[in-house]
């Protein structure tokens, strides 16, 4: 009998505070950074994000975003012996953001003996993080190495914005989306396909990093936004259909699209390639701006919860990172 891995559970987490870009705009104007609303929406399809409030951090937001998806899941935290999050922004150099994460669900748990001995790692692919968490959790999975995952992308990216450079502050928004992945014996994640390529380092990255206890480079977040479509564009193409083809199925077959929520543009440009109509893609950069690794999973959160995704459907998830990194997953739900 084959073994699949089957999402059983999904939840999402966004902090409270919301800033619409008219709110954005005022702020930043009050440092002389001139943008506005208009320009914002023309080119990115963004019209609100949310950021954490101070000491709020990414296993914050994976904590709540994973209750909910082991509440839909009908499981607890002592059932879970996998624990995969995807992120950029972790809570400190190390431990890893999962096993931070593994010990707040442990101190909800009945009977903590099964989580506080699961392996929980985190996995760094950025905006792809999602897609290569899904990726290794499956394998995992189906080779019996785990019964049952939790799967986490979770940022707090407005700790590493420019605030004086209008280009990529206004992108990006904090939040967490988490999937739990169980073995069973009926078709879910039907492939995967992941790819890096590391000669693309420098147009997207933070190129700083701790040394001695000061902090040595530029920490925040820097990028070559016509470089970075032009790639993303092409990848992203080549990834979903290489999926596609594992999967022994073919874009007219996907009932949904749901990529990393990056930017309107490279969404559209995608699904075009695709030739899926914008009707079969989950959108929610307009609400959640770009979460990095936790885009994805909080857009299917949106769309299980809003009842657009049926039972038997085939959902395309693609993304795209700095690194250079990407990949694609075909799921039957």
């Amino acid at each position: 009998m084959k073994l699949y891995s089957r999402i059983t559970g999904t939840g999402s987490c966004l902090p409270p505070q919301r800033l619409s870009n008219e709110d954005l705009v005022k702020q930043l104007a009050l440092t002389g950074v001139e943008t506005s609303h208009d320009w914002i929406v023309e080119r990115t399809g963004i019209r609100a994000r949310h950021f954490a409030a101070d000491g709020v951090y990414s296993s914050d937001l994976a904590f709540e975003a994973s209750k909910n998806a082991l509440t839909m899941a009908g499981i607890g935290p002592k059932d879970i012996d996998l624990i995969i999050v995807a992120t950029s922004t972790p809570d400190m150099v190390f431990p890893s953001t999962a096993c931070i994460l593994q010990n707040k669900l442990a101190l909800t748990s009945e009977d903590a003996k099964g989580i506080a001995g699961a392996p929980a790692f985190d996995i760094q692919a950025v905006c792809s993080g999602f897609i290569y968490a899904l990726s290794v959790a499956d394998a995992m999975i189906v080779s019996g190495a785990a019964k049952r995952a939790l799967v986490v992308g979770a940022e707090v990216f407005s700790r590493i914005l420019d605030f004086q450079d209008r280009t990529t502050c206004v992108l990006f928004g904090d939040g967490a989306g988490a999937v739990v992945l169980e073995a069973s014996d009926h078709p879910g994640i039907l492939s995967t396909d992941i790819h890096a390529d590391g000669k693309h380092v420098g147009i997207l990255c933070v190129p700083g990093h701790v040394n001695q206890g000061k902090i040595l480079g530029d920490p925040v977040l820097k990028m070559n936004g016509q470089a970075v479509f032009k790639l993303a564009v092409g990848v992203l193409d080549e990834t979903a259909n290489a999926a596609l083809k594992k999967a022994n199925l073919t874009a007219a077959d996907i009932d949904w699209l749901i990529p990393h929520q990056a930017n309107i543009r490279i969404i559209q440009s995608a699904a075009k390639k695709l030739k899926l109509p914008m009707e079969k893609v989950i959108l929610t950069v307009a609400d959640h701006g770009n979460t990095s690794a936790a885009s994805i999973p909080l857009a299917l959160d949106v769309a299980m919860r809003s009842g657009k995704i049926l039972p038997g459907q085939h959902l395309l998830l693609e993304g795209v990172g700095g690194g250079f990194t990407w990949g694609a997953v075909v799921v039957r739900v």
